[in-house]
C-alpha cells in the first residue's frame, strides 16, 4: 500500500492522510490538529490571546498553547520516556498566565516539546508501552498507539475551545 500526500489546505495546515499504514496515518492527524491549533493563534497579538470566551471559565488560547505543551510533554517524556522531568511551566497545567509570557514564547516551547516527542518516538512501534507515573490511572501501561490515539483526541477537544475563542477575540470561525 502506498501512502499519498494530499498536500496542504489553502490556510497552510497539511491534510491528514486518506490511505496509508497506521502509524503514518496517526501521526498525519496529530500533525493536523497542531497546525490547527497554531492556525487559531496566527495574527493574533499577546493581549489578544489572553481574552477569554465567557466567564466564568478562564480559558484562553496562550493558557490552551501552554497546557498542550504540557500534555506533550507528559505523555512523551515522562510516560513513554519513562522520565522524571519538572513541568514546562511553574504551574502545572500550563493554563495559568503570567505577565511576562507572551505568545511567540509559549509556542516556541510548545513547538521544543513536539520535536522532543517525535525524537522519543522515533522508530518505536505502535505495540511499545510506557506507563502512567501519577494521578488517578497511576501505575497503568499505555502503548504508544494509545499515547498517539489521546493526543489527537487532546488536541480535537481543546481545538474546539480554540474555535470558540479565536470567534470571541475577532470573529475568525472555520475548521
Amino acid at each position: 500500500m502506498t501512502t499519498e500526500t494530499p498536500g496542504t489546505l489553502p490556510d497552510g495546515r497539511p491534510v491528514p492522510l486518506m490511505t496509508g499504514d497506521e502509524r503514518t496515518m496517526l501521526e498525519s492527524w496529530l500533525d493536523f490538529h497542531r497546525a490547527t491549533l497554531e492556525l487559531k493563534c496566527r495574527g493574533l497579538d499577546d493581549t489578544q490571546v489572553r481574552l477569554t470566551s465567557a466567564e466564568p471559565s478562564g480559558l484562553t488560547l496562550l493558557g490552551l498553547v501552554q497546557h498542550l505543551a504540557e500534555v506533550e510533554r507528559n505523555w512523551s517524556q515522562r510516560v513513554f520516556a519513562g522520565r522524571d522531568v519538572p513541568p514546562v511551566f511553574e504551574e502545572e497545567t500550563g493554563y495559568t498566565l503570567t505577565p511576562g509570557r507572551g505568545l511567540d514564547e509559549a509556542l516556541t516551547v510548545w513547538r521544543r516539546e513536539i520535536a522532543r516527542g517525535r525524537e522519543l518516538c522515533a522508530g518505536r512501534s505502535l505495540e511499545d508501552t510506557g506507563r502512567i507515573a501519577d494521578g488517578p490511572m497511576a501505575g497503568l501501561e499505555v502503548s504508544l498507539r494509545w499515547i498517539l490515539i489521546h493526543l489527537i483526541e487532546e488536541y480535537a477537544r481543546h481545538n474546539g475551545h480554540a474555535d470558540i475563542l479565536r470567534e470571541r477575540i475577532d470573529g475568525v470561525t472555520g475548521v
